[in-house]
């Protein structure tokens, strides 16, 4: 079976999941969420500063990353088009998708607006800059493409809720706990579709869900400075390899997918899966290992912080500068093994 096939085999599995989310989700409304009393005075004119929303800059990166990630919907929507197609219940769905999608960048910004949380100046444009590239992930089969949105669909609503969780404003956790809602009811459906596949060609599913474990990326990858807020969002524990661990790949794909159970593998997708277990394996211990060293870099920090500010006399020897952190890319290399 090629994958044409398979998602043409679907098809009544993708039309029973969308009347299942029309009747689970809820309709609502942007503006309904954002507290406009907020915008106080200020006119277009007014230069911004940071002071107006003290936060931890990890925080104001994450909002910044997760709005722009929702800028680039129109090329999330080209992606899914190109893979499903236009007609019958795909389409239909994809098209379902994006009104739903499209909701989430005017809440956010809106929100950003009015607190006053981001330079506007500067969201504009990285917004241009990211749209104006159009960076997006592109599988090479609509399975592939299936087993992507199933994982990034979950890492997005785990960003966006974790996220509001640190903002510190009941305004700003109603949005994104908003937001992570729809991200977790289009979650559930591409699981199941996956699920559905697995039952139908376990070998081709197997292999598409290994490529796009060890491919994986989040799809605001194009963003302006992408690598140093990516950083800071996962020293802040909001998204790291061990949230990617322990929230996606062993639930979702140990778990639900239950991988190593399945049977009737062909010996290409049984390498597939030796390589995928393995793989996940090295991303938890690489996850556990950098966040104990985020955590103790963090506790030596505070403690040069406070001996510092306890110095009272001229002379007092030098406290060292923090030792600089590995790269993720590195560490997940080094635990190879």
């Amino acid at each position: 079976m090629d994958p044409a096939g398979l998602i043409a085999q679907l098809t009544p599995t993708l039309e029973t999941l969308v009347d299942r989310h029309l009747a689970k989700s809820k309709e609502w409304f942007p503006h309904e969420l954002v507290p406009w009393e907020r915008a106080g005075e200020r006119t277009a004119a007014t230069e911004w500063d940071e002071s107006e929303a003290p936060m931890d800059p990890a925080v104001r990166s994450s909002l910044f990353v997760n709005l722009l990630t929702e800028d680039n919907l129109p090329y999330y929507f080209q992606t899914i088009d190109k893979m499903f197609g236009a007609g019958d219940a795909w389409g239909a769905w994809a098209r379902r998708w994006t009104a739903e999608e499209g909701r989430h960048s005017i809440v956010i910004r809106d929100y950003l607006t009015v607190t006053r949380m981001i330079d506007p100046v500067a969201l504009e444009r990285a917004r241009m800059a990211q749209v104006s590239n159009g960076i997006v992930p592109d599988p090479i089969t609509p399975v592939d493409g299936l087993a992507y949105v199933a994982l990034q669909e979950l890492a997005t609503r785990i960003a966006h809720r974790a996220t509001g969780k640190l903002i510190d404003d009941p305004a700003g956790y109603a949005v994104m706990s908003r937001v992570g809602t729809d991200e977790n009811f289009h979650h559930l459906l591409y699981r199941d579709l996956v699920t559905a596949a697995l039952e139908i060609d376990p070998s081709m599913v197997v292999e598409a869900i290994e490529r796009q474990v060890t491919e994986f990326e989040m799809p605001g990858t194009g963003i302006v400075d992408f690598d140093s807020h990516a950083l800071a969002i996962a020293k802040a524990g909001i998204y790291d390899l061990k949230v990617h661990h322990e929230q996606i790949l062993v639930p979702v794909v140990l778990r639900h997918w239950g991988i190593e159970e399945l049977e009737g593998l062909t010996p290409e997708a049984e390498k597939a899966r030796a390589r995928l277990v393995k793989r996940i394996d090295r991303v938890g211990r690489a996850g556990r290992r950098m966040a104990s060293r985020w955590a103790e870099s963090e506790a030596a920090a505070r403690d040069r912080a406070e001996t510092a500010a306890d110095a009272e006399r001229p002379g007092r020897d030098e406290i060292s500068a923090p030792v600089a952190e590995p790269s993720i890319d590195a560490e997940l290399t080094s635990t190879s093994a």
